[in-house]
Parts: structure tokens; sequence; C-alpha cells
């Protein structure tokens, strides 16, 4: 490529300018998003440098192994990641309308929100916990999981998902969080 034709690429991971890496929880593997159009996909961007990107996931996407030890948990965290778990409740807004129970979502915002507020009120007035709602009641797959993500670190949630999260400790539960995904209860595991 041309310097001329090329988009200006971050050098730390080869991507062009707008594009990052996540992290799919439910496919447990990691994907390209691109914010200007809030869009995602699974092959790297067209324009990227291979190279740079294949040390930047060697690096920070190649975890060994199931994250099943006290000694794995030791070690991520040392690693600056967390381990949360979530409820999520979409709307026909949210960037991917639909979920594993719902072909094609259509409540409003509002409702969403207000459904994300009522379930909070049980979780703090103790009647059921977050994963136990969040197995019937998450639009996220993660629903099978009582909403486990698993470990994640900075840069590969959602901003203000990210931000939530790393403000608990474990054991805490944010307040209701709102993202292009949706509405979000966040509890920090680990």
């Amino acid at each position: 490529m041309s310097s001329t034709s090329s988009p200006s690429l971050n050098p730390a991971t080869g991507l062009p300018t707008g594009w990052v890496v996540k992290y799919s929880t439910s496919k447990v593997l990691p994907y390209y998003y691109y914010s200007p159009t809030n869009t995602s996909q699974w092959e790297p961007p067209r324009d990227c440098d291979h190279e740079i990107l294949k040390h930047f996931m060697a690096a920070n996407y190649s975890l060994p192994g199931p994250l099943t030890t006290d000694e794995k948990g030791d070690e991520l965290r040392r690693e600056g990641r967390i381990r949360c778990a979530h409820l999520l409740v979409k709307h026909r807004m949210s960037r991917r309308a639909s979920s594993w129970k719902e072909a094609e979502i259509t409540r409003l915002p509002s409702e969403a929100n207000n459904m994300i507020l009522q379930f909070e009120r049980r979780i703090r007035a103790g009647e059921m916990s977050l994963g136990d709602l969040a197995v019937s009641e998450s639009d996220c797959s993660s629903a099978r999981r009582r909403g486990d993500l698993g470990w994640f670190g900075r840069n590969e949630m959602q901003r203000e998902f990210e931000d939530a999260a790393f403000s608990l400790e474990p054991g805490e539960m944010s307040h209701p969080i709102e993202t292009v995904s949706g509405m979000h209860l966040i509890e920090r595991l680990e």
C-alpha cells in the first residue's frame, strides 16, 4: 500500500483508526469492532497490518486452557483482568435487537430501562441474585452461565460497561448501565 491510500494504523495493534479488538464471551473468541459505524466482524479489517496484528493477538488473546483453577484466577488478577456477571435487557434500538429468547426484540428503550430498574430492586431487596435472574431474564447468551462473562481486561468491552465493571469491588453490583447493546446490571465476581 502506498502511504497516500493506506489508513492510519494503530502501531500497537496494526488496526486502522476506529477499529478495536473486543471479546465475545458467548463465542469465547475475539472479534473486530469499528466504532464509527457500531459494526463488528470476526475477520480482521482489510486494511490492517496482519503481522503486527498477529503479534498483538498472540500476546493478548492466547490464554492456555480453561479458566478453572484458583492459580489461573490469581494470574489473571495480576494481569489486571477482572471477572463479572451481568444481566442484559435489550430494546429495539440495541445494536443487535435479538437474543436467545427472542428473534426480534421490539420493546422500547424506556421499557428496557423499567425492566432493569425492577430487576435491580429485586436483587438489592434480596429476593433473587443477579445470577438467578440472568438465567431467565438476560438477553445475553451468558444467561446459561448465570450471566458470567468470564475474565476480561481493559479495552475488551464497551467503554461504558468496562468503566462500570472496573469501578466495582468484588461482590458489588452496579446501578443500571446503558450501552449500545442495551441496559445492564453488572456484578463484579473477582
